[in-house]
């Protein structure tokens, strides 16, 4: 439970979901189909799905948000060649889409940081807020990090060193927050050197997990291009073939709009509560363990019964 004093993320972090769905599932007509599916709900239809109405409003900025990406990508219902591609095509620049998603990634990364580093300031002071892994010295950790490894993709020499001297500075900041945490000695700077290790290796892992925003914009336009083509082929035929195309686009459209919905709906969430979740709150409070009725001790099978006399 986040503490009192915490931000409320609650919009940014709807917005960012929303934003993050839209990249991953990108089409112009498939995201009107969300746009009508909200619009459906407002208006309680169909009654059975009465019970979900309050959804409408994340079902329609989902669906906003996959057609403007839809329109940057030139996609609707695939590849069909009846939108020009404003930024890129998926399929023929994912190395250039996976950057992109990367440095998304990486920006909302530094801004989870900073709100991490305003919480950690409200619940323990300036102390806590400054050596905190998710405060301020994380903050200058990982954007010292950032700096260095643009530094390094430009070939400017002079930037990556300043952003290998932030991110050192900062590394040195979490190293004395972590060891003021611990019992000290050989075992608190075992546990310090275990830990930074982790903040370390996480910044990494973290900032290259935003891929996946691209990986799965790609399979998605991946796959509707694929029924398009089918579609396409069948259609050329005649006859029979005119049907078939039909059938084949309906129900392909069909399979393709629920996977990618449901994956690019897990994902989302999955970035939003591991990677920037874990560094805006922090953890607190104490284990849960449930309440048991204690057991009776049984009774020693070797012990012997002795009778009282009577009187």
């Amino acid at each position: 439970t986040p503490a009192y004093a915490d931000l409320d993320p609650s919009w940014p972090a709807g917005l960012t979901y929303v934003a993050m769905f839209g990249i991953m599932f990108g089409d112009v007509g498939h995201g009107a189909l969300l746009v009508l599916g909200a619009l459906a709900l407002r208006l309680g239809r169909p009654r059975r799905l009465a019970r979900l109405r309050p959804l409408w409003p994340f079902l329609a900025g989902a669906g906003i948000a996959s057609m403007l990406a839809g329109a940057a990508y030139g996609e609707f219902f695939g590849p069909t060649g009846l939108l020009p591609v404003l930024w890129l095509s998926p399929t023929a620049e994912p190395a250039r889409l996976l950057a992109a998603a990367v440095i998304l990634g990486a920006v909302l990364l530094a801004l989870a940081h900073l709100s991490g580093a305003v919480n950690r300031v409200r619940e323990g002071g300036w102390g806590t807020g400054l050596y905190a892994a998710s405060g301020g010295a994380g903050l200058l950790f990982y954007l010292g990090l950032a700096t260095a490894a643009g530094g390094l993709a430009l070939h400017r020499a002079p930037v990556a060193v300043a952003g290998a001297a932030l991110a050192a500075a900062g590394l040195a900041l979490v190293a004395v927050g972590l060891y003021r945490d611990t019992a000290g000695g050989g075992p608190g700077l075992a546990e310090t050197v275990v830990r930074l290790f982790d903040v370390v290796v996480r910044a990494g892992t973290n900032t290259l997990s935003f891929a996946r925003l691209a990986a799965f914009g790609l399979t998605h336009a991946a796959l509707a291009g694929l029924v398009w083509r089918g579609t396409t082929a069948l259609a050329g035929r005649g006859g029979a073939g005119v049907v078939g195309a039909v059938l084949l686009f309906v129900v392909g459209t069909a399979v393709t709009f629920g996977l990618e919905a449901l994956v690019a709906g897990v994902q989302a969430l999955r970035l939003e509560f591991y990677e920037l979740f874990s560094r805006l709150f922090g953890a607190e409070g104490r284990p849960f363990r449930p309440w048991r009725v204690p057991r009776a001790e049984s009774a020693d099978p070797a012990a012997k019964v002795v009778p009282c006399s009577p009187g």
